[in-house]
């Protein structure tokens, strides 16, 4: 075959292959549209807050009402012939302190009515008053005038707090007594407190010292209502007791002579 034949040839064969589809080819009409490309999926809608309503609070317990007599069984005498002192609402870094330094300078010793949340508080004046012989008191959790009201669940559930607290600072004394704040008791109370072991102790006689009248006021309401035998309410806590502390600087020297101070029995 010539040579001119055959780069003809050569050159149609070259031909007939491009047209045979090869990558990069645009695809005629016989090929059909091109593929449609995916649509972009849609946004999650965000879903609307419930609209639930919310919870209702818990009804308060219902109380109890107040009896209109105190219940049987009170302890309201120190048990011989001497003058029982007590002391409430404690113990307090201020007064405390003051008043333990008097009992002892004098040889004496009180009843402690213990907060059970101060206890917690001030575990060395707990544990002071225990290692100078006094006695020590329940005196509830948080001073609660109504506990005497509440569920029997609730009033058992605050003094072992309270004996608990009283325990971690002075893990072997013994809380022989309890008295309700305000001395607003219910007989449910005084079978709670029996129950732990410990004796209702009410008072004989009140100079209201918490109501922060003079020394001089304090002093004269408690050696007139005084007989062989009272229990006598004082504080040293709840508040400003400097009256209270320099009415006992006179009040223990002359109720000891006069009677003597007993430990409660």
């Amino acid at each position: 075959m010539r040579p001119r034949a055959l780069l003809a040839l050569a050159v149609g064969l070259v031909l007939l292959l491009a047209g045979c589809g090869e990558p990069g080819k645009t695809p005629s009409r016989a090929d059909g549209p091109p593929a449609a490309s995916a649509a972009p999926p849609r946004p999650t809608p965000t879903p609307r807050p419930s609209r639930t309503a919310p919870p209702k609070p818990k009804p308060k317990p219902q109380l109890r009402p107040l009896p209109k007599t105190l219940p049987a069984g009170l302890h309201r005498h120190s048990g011989d012939r001497g003058v029982a002192l007590t002391f409430d609402d404690g113990p307090n870094p201020r007064w405390t302190p003051q008043i333990l330094d008097q009992l002892r300078a004098a040889h004496v010793t009180a009843t402690f009515c213990l907060v059970g949340k101060e206890a917690r508080r001030y575990p060395q004046l707990v544990a002071r008053i225990v290692r100078e012989g006094h006695q020590l008191c329940n005196h509830s959790w948080r001073h609660d005038m109504d506990l005497g009201r509440r569920p029997v669940a609730d009033i058992r559930a605050d003094l072992v707090r309270t004996n608990q607290a009283i325990r971690a600072a002075a893990p072997k004394a013994r809380i022989a007594w309890f008295r309700q704040p305000g001395g607003r008791w219910t007989a449910e109370e005084v079978a709670v407190a029996a129950q732990l072991g410990m004796r209702p102790l009410h008072w004989s006689v009140d100079p209201q010292d918490w109501d922060r009248p003079p020394a001089q006021t304090i002093i004269k309401r408690v050696e007139s209502a005084s007989r062989p035998g009272s229990v006598v309410l004082m504080h040293d806590a709840g508040g400003d007791r400097s009256q209270t502390m320099a009415a006992c600087r006179t009040l223990i020297p002359d109720l000891r002579r006069r009677y003597g101070i007993s430990r409660l029995r």
